[in-house]
């Protein structure tokens, strides 16, 4: 097996780790402070990327991205996780559910946002449809041959800056052994469509910046030409182009977690007391090691479930498990960065306590770590019969 990383993705590793250093360390201050990125710095990063040639390098090339594999882009997921969630937003990466659009909505929503001229965002999630998507509330009906939408989404991610969304809403409910089961659909629903609007959301101590937003459907009408995918076939959607986020969390708490530890290492070693640099304490130096030895076994068990899929191999278990570890890895390594550092870790001359705070979303979003250990459990005993 090579463990290894080609030449090419090597230079992929140290052009993004470069652009972060450069575009996004430098505001992050000021984001935390403010809560807010400034359109001017937005379109800076926004065009940097674009000039660079990684904008929507997770599309392929046929539609104007960069083709990378899924191990490619987990390296760039990787890199981009050391940086400011709320800045690198801005470097361009939409949703891949938007190659399933066909004709006129190539034009519209598709290739526009491999450009960079429009911004997307996923609605998916209720107040009451979380985990259980099923169980949304956000509906749509026919009437008068459009569909009407009524209803809400919480917790929208980026919403704040999207020209468009991607909407998933009940369309009916079929009776099934166990009970009603809802069809979904997807929609694609313009900012300034009417009876659609997008309200703040809530103010969450993880990733300052990046916020949430509220969306609200009241008799929205949207023709069948908004629809992505077919009817009722939001599901079918999801499975076959939404799968993979899963992995951009592990991926991006691996790079978070790394460049947390380089400053626990760098503490440990400058940092004396009792006349010797604290790493050199048991208590401190086994707590490096642990560190270290968990995070190359979350980035090594991230890029193994990237290469699954490039294989064309089942890798649900195994981004499920990436998923888990490594978010819940990444709150060990900021809880123990913290203590080592410590009154100082809790002060904000230090981004320690930024880390701490921002991990602690990791593991709810994109799937809670029970709903991935329900996956794990599910898919190795399902064979058993159990």
């Amino acid at each position: 097996m090579q463990f290894g990383l080609t030449e090419e993705q090597e230079m992929i590793v140290a052009t993004v780790r470069s652009f972060v250093e450069k575009e996004i360390y430098p505001h992050e201050d000021m984001v935390e402070r403010t809560g807010e990125v400034p359109r001017d710095i937005s379109e800076a990063i926004r065009q940097k990327t674009i000039e660079l040639g990684f904008y929507a390098c997770n599309f392929p090339q046929e539609v104007g991205g960069a083709g990378l594999s899924h191990l490619d882009f987990s390296l760039v997921e990787r890199e981009l996780g050391r940086g400011s969630m709320a800045l690198n937003h801005f470097f361009g990466r939409p949703q891949n559910i938007l190659m399933a659009c066909e004709g006129e909505q190539r034009e519209r929503y598709l290739l526009p946002a491999v450009r960079g001229e429009r911004m997307d965002a996923l609605a998916m999630t209720e107040p009451d449809a979380g985990s259980d998507v099923r169980g949304m509330k956000c509906t749509a009906s026919r009437v008068g041959g459009d569909w009407v939408v009524n209803g809400s989404k919480h917790f929208i991610s980026g919403a704040d800056h999207a020209d468009f969304f991607i909407v998933f809403v009940a369309t009916g409910v079929d009776d099934t052994p166990k009970g009603p089961k809802k069809r979904i659909t997807c929609f694609l629903v313009d900012r300034d469509t009417p009876g659609f609007e997008v309200r703040d959301g809530y103010t969450s101590v993880s990733h300052r910046g990046y916020k949430n937003c509220i969306l609200d459907f009241d008799n929205c009408r949207l023709p069948d030409g908004q629809v992505l995918g077919a009817v009722d076939g939001g599901f079918a959607v999801m499975n076959e182009w939404l799968y993979a986020t899963r992995l951009t969390v592990a991926a991006m708490s691996v790079g978070r977690a790394r460049r947390c530890f380089d400053y626990a290492l760098n503490y440990a070693a400058e940092r004396k007391q009792f006349g010797q640099p604290i790493g050199r304490f048991q208590g401190i130096g086994f707590q490096i090691a642990d560190m270290i030895t968990e995070i190359d076994a979350a980035d090594w068990l991230t890029l193994a479930g990237a290469w699954r899929l490039d294989q064309n191999l089942p890798a649900n278990r195994e981004i499920a498990s990436a998923k888990l570890y490594a978010t819940e890895m990444l709150a060990r390594v900021t809880d123990t960065t913290l203590q080592i550092f410590g009154g100082m870790g809790l002060m904000d001359d230090f981004p320690i306590e930024r880390f701490w705070r921002d991990a602690r979303v990791e593991r709810i979003w994109d799937g809670t770590s029970e709903i991935q250990r329900h996956i794990i459990s599910r898919d190795l005993l399902r064979p058993l019969g159990a």
